[in-house]
């Protein structure tokens, strides 16, 4: 499996990571089997996504029903796709320990990976996205660059589209007659409704970024694997993938101790299933911890002071 993965779905779109966490709609499917999306400000309606990019965090957390992993992959962007294996994937574990050990052992690879969509919504209502991993699998240079223009055109017919439905009315035939694609007009028409009009120069800056890299990849693959080992900024590090960027808020010196946060945040929590885990996190960096230190104090209080459990994965109570 490491040396292998399968990407001939056709429903795996290719996406770079400021586009995807920058997504806060999600559409649930009607019905048991109906698949759910993230609906990005381009249109794109994700339920798989095929991504990539350096490994730039990964750890193991032991809970009573297993073995949970995560992880996140920086892209050309900058940005970072977040994902999860969870303890219900037995399937996927012995592979997750190898990567575990090599990225343990200081190594930095670069991996492709096929995963589904999924979402918190925090009390407030904020949407954080990552998505749950299906195949992954280390790839060598030329793969990534083959992955970097394939997104940078998805990108790019994305963002035509976009630009194409700015002067009409937000329905099925006016942006057909736009020169919108029939395959993005329903995700256009939700996109439109729920962000209104919006810059997107960003993305295209992106998408600069991924063909650079695609055109000079011996040099700046080998920076950006440098960059995630040794230099990452507080701004990365205190960025949740989510609607809301946290580098874009002043930086805070934090108050008190994170353990004490914390507890308060479960404690105060209404939800009777537990309070998310990003949640959790985004209370603390928003309080001005960095994210590393947040999670940690959680593994803390779960695994060693026992002062919180985690009774569902990703949800967590304070133990009474």
């Amino acid at each position: 499996m490491i040396n292998q993965i399968r990407v001939g779905r056709q429903s795996a779109i290719r996406i770079f990571a400021q586009e995807y966490s920058d997504s806060n709609l999600p559409l649930e499917g009607v019905g048991e089997y109906a698949p759910s999306f993230i609906i990005t400000k381009l249109g794109a309606k994700v339920n798989r996504a095929l991504f990539g990019g350096v490994i730039d965090r990964f750890e193991r957390r032991d809970g009573d029903n297993g073995p949970s992993y995560s992880g996140q992959l920086r892209d050309a962007t900058g940005g970072v796709h977040r994902f999860q294996i969870a303890p219900f994937q037995p399937e996927l574990h012995a592979d997750a320990e190898e990567l575990l050990a090599r990225f343990e052992s200081g190594d930095r690879f670069l991996m492709m990976m096929v995963g589904r969509a999924r979402w918190f919504e925090s009390d407030d209502g904020g949407i954080f996205t990552s998505f749950r991993a299906e195949e992954f699998c280390i790839v060598e240079r030329e793969v990534y660059v083959n992955w970097l223009v394939e997104t940078s055109e998805a990108t790019l017919r994305r963002l035509s589209a976009y630009s194409a439905s700015l002067g009409s009315d937000n329905n099925s035939e006016a942006l057909e007659a736009s020169g919108v694609p029939s395959d993005l007009i329903e995700g256009m028409i939700l996109a439109k409704d729920h962000y209104g009009a919006f810059d997107p120069e960003s993305y295209r800056v992106g998408v600069l970024q991924g063909l650079s890299m695609a055109l000079n990849s011996n040099g700046e693959i080998e920076t950006m694997m440098a960059s995630s080992e040794s230099t990452r900024s507080d701004s990365d590090l205190d960025n949740p993938t989510s609607s809301v960027s946290v580098a874009e808020k002043p930086k805070l010196e934090p108050q008190g101790d994170v353990e004490d946060l914390i507890l308060n945040v479960v404690r105060n929590s209404s939800d009777v299933n537990g309070i998310p885990y990003d949640s959790i996190v985004l209370a603390c960096t928003e309080a001005g911890f960095s994210r590393e230190s947040s999670e940690d104090a959680i593994e803390d209080l779960r695994d060693i002071k026992c002062q919180i459990i985690e009774p569902r994965f990703g949800f967590f109570q304070i133990l009474d």
